[in-house]
């Protein structure tokens, strides 16, 4: 059993005393990231290149999500970093080495709508795969600033990998490796917009705006029961919904045939099919009306096709990539649970929105 919870932090008032205090609490963290930085760079590329890179990035970003802006630089001043050296480390485009990406697994996604699940409510589930020495890093974070909804967040400082909000919306989703990067938006600040969202449609529209650098596939759902899967790039993107079983699965590789011209790591695309085959496969073994959040639980334990499994183990093929943090969500309610490590051997948690719908 994983020994320590995943801490939760209740942060609140405008977006730059939001950032001061989320670098106060992972100033360790933030400040360890930016000191490797020179270790980290791909390929070769000297600070000096990586930070020209990082103000191109900064320059589209500023005018458009200046409040986003506004919490990074608090970020950045509560950790004692520069906030340039800091933005650099958010964007998430300038940390990969040239085509073709070695991408590792990255996370599992599992939804059963409305028809599909015993209680009529919409569930979400989700694995997140990292580097097994960030498991350490997980935290939750509460964020209420003033006029917009609350929001739930788990991932690092200040990283969000999954989050929440009070008006009823749901992110999760899936790394992609897209062959058309460009300067713009970075998919790792998308996210932050996207549950700034008061509705599905507006999250979409955060999703697919056409100055973003690349994407994640987005599995975004609200509690009305209504789901998109937005399976971008940063030029195109293809946006489908829960199949006729009211199922939906996706993991790290582009599965839409539009897409597909897309991707950028082939062979890793492979491998991720494996899980995603499996996952899809697990839903569809359980009739209309009897998926429950156990049986989500069990998908995402799921230890079948090792080194390629679910539930994914650093001993079992793969090294530098584990689950490090699962959760299932009750989007209809508002209600997550959540667990540091992997879901088959993992502590659970739960969170529940006040007020929910009503942000």
């Amino acid at each position: 059993m994983t020994p320590h919870p995943i801490e939760l932090y209740r942060l609140s008032g405008t977006h730059h005393k939001v950032g001061l205090q989320m670098g106060e609490l992972g100033a360790d963290q933030i400040q360890h990231v930016i000191g490797s930085f020179d270790a980290d760079l791909p390929d070769g590329r000297s600070r000096a290149e990586q930070l020209r890179s990082a103000q191109a990035y900064r320059d589209v970003t500023a005018p458009s999500l200046p409040w986003l802006i506004e919490e990074l630089d608090g970020c950045a001043e509560g950790a004692g970093v520069d906030p340039l050296e800091f933005f650099a480390t958010t964007v998430e485009e300038l940390w990969y080495s040239p085509y073709p990406k070695r991408t590792q697994g990255r996370c599992s996604d599992v939804v059963a709508g409305p028809a599909a699940t015993a209680d009529g409510h919409l569930w979400v589930g989700h694995n997140n795969d990292l580097r097994p020495e960030a498991e350490a890093d997980i935290v939750a974070i509460e964020k209420a600033v003033e006029d917009e909804p609350v929001v739930l967040q788990i991932g690092g400082v200040p990283w969000l990998s999954v989050g929440w909000n009070q008006a009823g919306l749901s992110l999760t989703g899936n790394e992609l490796s897209p062959n058309d990067e460009r300067v713009g938006i970075s998919r790792s600040h998308q996210v932050f917009e996207m549950l700034r969202a008061r509705n599905l449609h507006e999250m979409v529209a955060c999703a697919i705006r056409p100055d973003r650098a690349s994407s994640y596939n987005n599995v975004l759902a609200d509690r009305f029961g209504d789901v998109a899967n937005v399976e971008g790039s940063a030029t195109d993107v293809e946006i489908t919904h829960l199949d006729e079983r009211d199922h939906l699965a996706h993991t790290n590789h582009y599965v839409s045939e539009r897409m597909q011209p897309y991707e950028g790591d082939p062979d890793y695309a492979v491998r991720s099919d494996v899980r995603f085959c499996r996952a899809r496969d697990l839903l569809a073994d359980h009739p209309p009306g009897s998926v429950t959040p156990e049986v989500l639980r069990e998908i995402l334990s799921d230890h079948e096709n090792q080194p390629n499994e679910v539930c994914r183990h650093p001993e079992w093929g793969h090294p530098t990539s584990k689950t490090v943090f699962w959760c299932i969500a009750d989007v209809t309610e508002g209600r997550i649970a959540y667990g540091r490590g992997n879901p088959c051997d993992s502590m659970e948690q739960e969170y529940a929105f006040a007020g929910y719908g009503e942000g």
